[in-house]
Protein backbone atom coordinates (compact mmCIF):
# COMPACT_ATOMS: atom_id res chain seq x y z
CA UNK A 1 0.00 0.00 0.00
CA UNK A 2 1.43 3.51 -0.99
CA UNK A 3 2.08 6.30 1.43
CA UNK A 4 0.00 9.39 0.54
CA UNK A 5 2.33 12.04 -0.45
CA UNK A 6 2.25 15.14 1.79
CA UNK A 7 2.31 18.71 -0.40
CA UNK A 8 2.82 21.01 2.00
CA UNK A 9 5.64 18.76 3.34
CA UNK A 10 7.18 18.43 -0.46
CA UNK A 11 6.59 22.40 -0.70
CA UNK A 12 8.73 22.79 2.81
CA UNK A 13 11.67 20.43 1.49
CA UNK A 14 12.26 22.41 -2.01
CA UNK A 15 12.74 25.16 -0.36
CA UNK A 16 15.44 23.86 2.34
CA UNK A 17 17.05 22.65 -0.98
CA UNK A 18 17.14 25.73 -3.00
CA UNK A 19 20.43 27.67 -1.86
CA UNK A 20 19.58 30.99 0.32
CA UNK A 21 18.71 33.97 -1.18
CA UNK A 22 17.21 32.31 -4.71
CA UNK A 23 13.84 32.69 -6.37
CA UNK A 24 11.98 30.47 -8.41
CA UNK A 25 12.53 33.50 -10.72
CA UNK A 26 16.38 33.92 -11.05
CA UNK A 27 17.17 30.83 -12.78
CA UNK A 28 15.17 31.86 -15.59
CA UNK A 29 16.69 35.29 -15.31
CA UNK A 30 20.36 34.21 -15.38
CA UNK A 31 19.87 31.48 -18.28
CA UNK A 32 17.84 33.35 -20.52
CA UNK A 33 20.12 35.69 -22.18
CA UNK A 34 22.76 33.03 -23.07
CA UNK A 35 19.86 30.58 -24.17
CA UNK A 36 18.55 33.14 -26.45
CA UNK A 37 22.30 34.05 -27.40
CA UNK A 38 23.28 30.02 -27.93
CA UNK A 39 19.47 29.38 -30.22
CA UNK A 40 20.65 32.41 -32.51
CA UNK A 41 23.65 32.39 -33.23
CA UNK A 42 24.80 28.57 -32.85
CA UNK A 43 21.53 26.44 -32.78
CA UNK A 44 19.66 28.30 -35.76
CA UNK A 45 22.85 28.48 -38.14
CA UNK A 46 23.36 24.96 -37.18
CA UNK A 47 19.95 24.00 -38.35
CA UNK A 48 20.40 25.94 -41.42
CA UNK A 49 23.22 24.48 -42.56
CA UNK A 50 21.60 20.84 -41.84
CA UNK A 51 18.60 21.68 -43.38
CA UNK A 52 21.12 23.11 -47.29
CA UNK A 53 22.80 19.25 -46.65
CA UNK A 54 19.40 17.13 -47.47
CA UNK A 55 18.84 19.54 -50.80
CA UNK A 56 20.58 18.78 -54.28
CA UNK A 57 22.55 21.36 -56.27
CA UNK A 58 22.07 22.46 -59.65
CA UNK A 59 24.08 22.01 -62.33
CA UNK A 60 24.90 26.43 -61.90
CA UNK A 61 24.86 26.50 -58.32
CA UNK A 62 20.94 26.75 -57.58
CA UNK A 63 19.45 25.48 -54.70
CA UNK A 64 17.03 22.21 -55.87
CA UNK A 65 14.36 21.85 -52.80
CA UNK A 66 14.68 17.76 -53.32
CA UNK A 67 15.54 16.26 -50.45
CA UNK A 68 18.66 13.63 -50.75
CA UNK A 69 21.73 12.24 -48.88
CA UNK A 70 23.53 11.90 -52.05
CA UNK A 71 25.86 14.75 -50.33
CA UNK A 72 27.14 12.76 -47.56
CA UNK A 73 27.76 10.11 -50.39
CA UNK A 74 29.87 12.29 -52.19
CA UNK A 75 31.94 13.59 -49.87
CA UNK A 76 32.72 10.07 -48.08
CA UNK A 77 33.56 9.07 -52.06
CA UNK A 78 35.43 12.38 -52.77
CA UNK A 79 38.83 10.82 -51.51
CA UNK A 80 39.58 13.85 -49.05
CA UNK A 81 40.87 11.58 -46.77
CA UNK A 82 45.13 12.99 -47.39
CA UNK A 83 43.29 16.53 -46.53
CA UNK A 84 41.24 15.17 -43.65
CA UNK A 85 44.55 13.42 -42.91
CA UNK A 86 46.68 16.63 -43.26
CA UNK A 87 44.53 18.44 -40.93
CA UNK A 88 44.18 16.18 -37.82
CA UNK A 89 48.31 15.84 -38.26
CA UNK A 90 48.45 19.77 -38.37
CA UNK A 91 46.02 20.09 -35.56
CA UNK A 92 47.43 17.09 -33.15
CA UNK A 93 50.97 19.17 -34.19
CA UNK A 94 50.18 22.73 -33.36
CA UNK A 95 48.44 21.43 -30.30
CA UNK A 96 51.84 19.44 -29.11
CA UNK A 97 54.00 22.88 -29.94
CA UNK A 98 51.59 24.88 -27.92
CA UNK A 99 51.83 22.54 -24.73
CA UNK A 100 55.09 22.42 -25.05
CA UNK A 101 56.05 26.31 -25.76
CA UNK A 102 53.25 27.28 -23.62
CA UNK A 103 53.65 25.51 -20.05
CA UNK A 104 56.99 26.58 -19.38
CA UNK A 105 55.85 30.16 -19.88
CA UNK A 106 52.56 29.67 -17.96
CA UNK A 107 54.66 28.06 -15.30
CA UNK A 108 57.46 30.53 -15.51
CA UNK A 109 54.68 33.26 -14.59
CA UNK A 110 52.95 31.26 -11.89
CA UNK A 111 55.94 30.30 -10.25
CA UNK A 112 58.31 33.07 -10.46
CA UNK A 113 56.75 36.04 -11.66
CA UNK A 114 55.99 37.76 -8.17
CA UNK A 115 54.60 40.79 -8.61
CA UNK A 116 54.99 41.35 -12.12
CA UNK A 117 52.73 38.26 -12.68
CA UNK A 118 49.83 40.40 -13.87
CA UNK A 119 52.18 42.61 -16.70
CA UNK A 120 53.40 39.67 -17.95
CA UNK A 121 50.15 38.06 -18.36
CA UNK A 122 48.71 41.47 -19.76
CA UNK A 123 52.00 40.85 -22.43
CA UNK A 124 50.50 37.27 -23.13
CA UNK A 125 46.91 38.75 -23.46
CA UNK A 126 47.81 42.02 -25.28
CA UNK A 127 48.20 40.72 -29.31
CA UNK A 128 44.64 39.76 -28.67
CA UNK A 129 43.56 43.11 -28.51
CA UNK A 130 44.86 43.34 -32.45
CA UNK A 131 42.04 41.92 -35.65
CA UNK A 132 42.98 38.25 -35.69
CA UNK A 133 43.68 39.08 -39.43
CA UNK A 134 45.66 42.53 -39.10
CA UNK A 135 47.96 39.62 -37.05
CA UNK A 136 48.22 37.28 -39.66
CA UNK A 137 48.83 39.73 -42.35
CA UNK A 138 52.15 41.15 -40.57
CA UNK A 139 52.94 37.65 -39.70
CA UNK A 140 52.63 36.53 -43.29
CA UNK A 141 54.99 39.86 -44.62
CA UNK A 142 57.51 38.77 -41.69
CA UNK A 143 58.50 35.38 -43.57
CA UNK A 144 57.18 36.70 -46.90
CA UNK A 145 60.41 36.47 -49.40
CA UNK A 146 60.99 40.26 -48.89
CA UNK A 147 60.06 40.00 -45.07
CA UNK A 148 61.85 41.25 -42.10
CA UNK A 149 62.96 37.45 -41.37
CA UNK A 150 64.82 37.18 -44.79
CA UNK A 151 66.21 40.47 -44.75
CA UNK A 152 67.54 39.48 -41.35
CA UNK A 153 69.26 36.57 -42.24
CA UNK A 154 70.78 37.85 -45.40
CA UNK A 155 72.16 41.27 -43.20
CA UNK A 156 73.50 38.82 -40.84
CA UNK A 157 75.13 36.38 -43.81
CA UNK A 158 73.45 33.17 -42.79
CA UNK A 159 71.88 32.79 -46.11
CA UNK A 160 72.51 33.96 -49.81
CA UNK A 161 68.90 33.73 -50.96
CA UNK A 162 65.87 34.94 -49.52
CA UNK A 163 64.09 31.56 -47.94
CA UNK A 164 60.53 30.56 -49.57
CA UNK A 165 59.03 29.61 -46.95
CA UNK A 166 55.21 31.22 -47.06
CA UNK A 167 52.89 28.76 -48.75
CA UNK A 168 54.80 25.64 -46.98
CA UNK A 169 53.37 23.97 -44.31
CA UNK A 170 55.69 25.11 -42.00
CA UNK A 171 54.26 28.51 -42.60
CA UNK A 172 50.92 27.13 -41.62
CA UNK A 173 52.20 25.13 -39.23
CA UNK A 174 53.68 28.84 -37.83
CA UNK A 175 50.89 31.21 -38.15
CA UNK A 176 48.56 27.76 -36.16
CA UNK A 177 50.66 28.19 -33.39
CA UNK A 178 51.35 32.20 -33.46
CA UNK A 179 47.48 32.29 -33.65
CA UNK A 180 46.19 29.79 -30.58
CA UNK A 181 49.22 30.05 -28.52
CA UNK A 182 48.21 32.30 -25.64
CA UNK A 183 44.31 30.33 -25.41
CA UNK A 184 46.92 27.42 -24.11
CA UNK A 185 48.80 29.50 -21.78
CA UNK A 186 45.92 31.15 -20.05
CA UNK A 187 44.30 28.20 -18.89
CA UNK A 188 47.45 25.85 -18.08
CA UNK A 189 48.43 30.08 -15.77
CA UNK A 190 45.33 29.71 -14.14
CA UNK A 191 46.16 25.86 -12.48
CA UNK A 192 49.27 26.60 -11.53
CA UNK A 193 48.30 29.74 -10.30
CA UNK A 194 45.75 28.05 -7.61
CA UNK A 195 48.61 25.43 -6.79
CA UNK A 196 48.96 25.20 -2.63
CA UNK A 197 52.77 25.42 -2.32
CA UNK A 198 52.30 23.46 0.85
CA UNK A 199 52.01 20.17 -1.37
CA UNK A 200 55.47 21.32 -3.00
CA UNK A 201 57.29 21.52 0.40
CA UNK A 202 55.59 18.57 1.95
CA UNK A 203 56.81 16.72 -1.55
CA UNK A 204 60.30 18.05 -0.75
CA UNK A 205 60.28 17.10 2.83
CA UNK A 206 59.53 13.74 1.67
CA UNK A 207 62.36 13.94 -0.08
CA UNK A 208 60.99 14.58 -3.57
CA UNK A 209 63.81 15.82 -6.09
CA UNK A 210 62.69 19.13 -8.08
CA UNK A 211 61.82 16.83 -11.37
CA UNK A 212 60.10 14.53 -8.70
CA UNK A 213 58.03 16.91 -7.57
CA UNK A 214 56.89 18.38 -10.83
CA UNK A 215 56.27 14.98 -12.27
CA UNK A 216 53.95 13.95 -8.63
CA UNK A 217 52.57 17.31 -7.91
CA UNK A 218 52.45 19.98 -10.69
CA UNK A 219 52.03 18.00 -13.74
CA UNK A 220 48.54 15.95 -12.45
CA UNK A 221 46.96 19.05 -10.46
CA UNK A 222 47.59 21.28 -13.60
CA UNK A 223 46.09 18.68 -15.83
CA UNK A 224 42.49 20.70 -15.95
CA UNK A 225 44.47 23.26 -17.41
CA UNK A 226 46.24 21.79 -19.79
CA UNK A 227 43.24 19.29 -21.48
CA UNK A 228 41.20 22.76 -21.18
CA UNK A 229 44.06 24.38 -23.30
CA UNK A 230 44.11 21.43 -25.89
CA UNK A 231 40.09 22.42 -26.14
CA UNK A 232 40.57 25.99 -26.85
CA UNK A 233 43.81 25.20 -29.45
CA UNK A 234 42.39 22.06 -31.29
CA UNK A 235 39.07 22.71 -31.95
CA UNK A 236 39.78 26.41 -34.07
CA UNK A 237 43.01 24.82 -35.79
CA UNK A 238 41.04 21.43 -36.88
CA UNK A 239 38.03 24.10 -38.24
CA UNK A 240 41.08 26.68 -39.36
CA UNK A 241 40.59 27.97 -42.85
CA UNK A 242 42.09 31.20 -43.17
CA UNK A 243 45.27 30.10 -42.17
CA UNK A 244 46.07 27.40 -44.37
CA UNK A 245 44.56 30.15 -47.44
CA UNK A 246 46.95 33.05 -46.09
CA UNK A 247 50.24 30.87 -45.74
CA UNK A 248 49.20 27.56 -47.69
CA UNK A 249 47.72 29.10 -50.74
CA UNK A 250 46.51 26.12 -52.43
CA UNK A 251 49.30 23.94 -51.65
CA UNK A 252 48.56 23.27 -47.97
CA UNK A 253 44.78 22.91 -47.43
CA UNK A 254 42.78 22.01 -44.62
CA UNK A 255 39.39 20.82 -44.01
CA UNK A 256 38.49 24.20 -43.34
CA UNK A 257 39.63 25.60 -46.16
CA UNK A 258 37.57 22.90 -48.29
CA UNK A 259 34.75 23.71 -46.92
CA UNK A 260 34.90 27.68 -47.26
CA UNK A 261 36.48 26.35 -50.97
CA UNK A 262 32.53 24.48 -51.30
CA UNK A 263 31.17 27.39 -50.69
CA UNK A 264 32.54 30.50 -52.34
CA UNK A 265 34.50 29.45 -55.19
CA UNK A 266 32.78 25.66 -56.42
CA UNK A 267 29.31 27.21 -55.01
CA UNK A 268 28.27 23.92 -54.01
CA UNK A 269 26.24 24.62 -50.89
CA UNK A 270 24.55 21.47 -50.35
CA UNK A 271 27.71 19.30 -50.22
CA UNK A 272 29.88 22.10 -48.51
CA UNK A 273 26.92 21.80 -45.77
CA UNK A 274 27.14 18.28 -45.51
CA UNK A 275 31.25 18.67 -44.97
CA UNK A 276 31.00 21.16 -42.44
CA UNK A 277 28.40 19.32 -40.49
CA UNK A 278 30.70 15.96 -41.09
CA UNK A 279 33.52 18.52 -39.06
CA UNK A 280 30.87 19.69 -36.58
CA UNK A 281 30.55 16.16 -35.44
CA UNK A 282 34.18 15.45 -35.47
CA UNK A 283 34.70 18.46 -33.37
CA UNK A 284 31.64 17.56 -30.66
CA UNK A 285 32.94 14.17 -30.44
CA UNK A 286 36.76 15.51 -29.89
CA UNK A 287 35.48 18.42 -27.33
CA UNK A 288 33.48 15.34 -25.70
CA UNK A 289 36.50 12.88 -25.32
CA UNK A 290 39.20 15.74 -24.29
CA UNK A 291 35.96 17.06 -21.50
CA UNK A 292 35.95 13.31 -20.76
CA UNK A 293 39.32 12.84 -19.38
CA UNK A 294 40.56 16.16 -18.36
CA UNK A 295 37.47 15.56 -15.88
CA UNK A 296 35.42 19.00 -14.46
CA UNK A 297 38.65 20.72 -14.15
CA UNK A 298 38.90 20.94 -17.67
CA UNK A 299 35.75 22.16 -17.91
CA UNK A 300 35.53 24.99 -15.16
CA UNK A 301 39.04 25.99 -16.87
CA UNK A 302 37.58 26.84 -20.07
CA UNK A 303 34.50 28.24 -18.73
Amino acid sequence: MSTPINTASMKRFSSMMRPRGTSSLQLPVCIGPISVWVTLFVVTPLAIILYFSFLKSGLYGEIIPTLTLENYRAVIEAGYQGILFRSFLFTVTATALCILLGYPVAYWIAIYGGKWKTYLMFLVVLPEWTDYLIRLYALKNIVSSTGMLNGLLTRLGLISSPLDLLYTPFAVMLGLVYTWLPYMILPIYASLSGLDPNLLKAAADLGATPLQRFFTVTLPLSKGGVFAGTILVAIPCLGEWLVPHLFGGDRVMMVGSLVAFKFTKVGNIPEGSSLALMLTATVLLLIYLLIKWGGEEALEKII
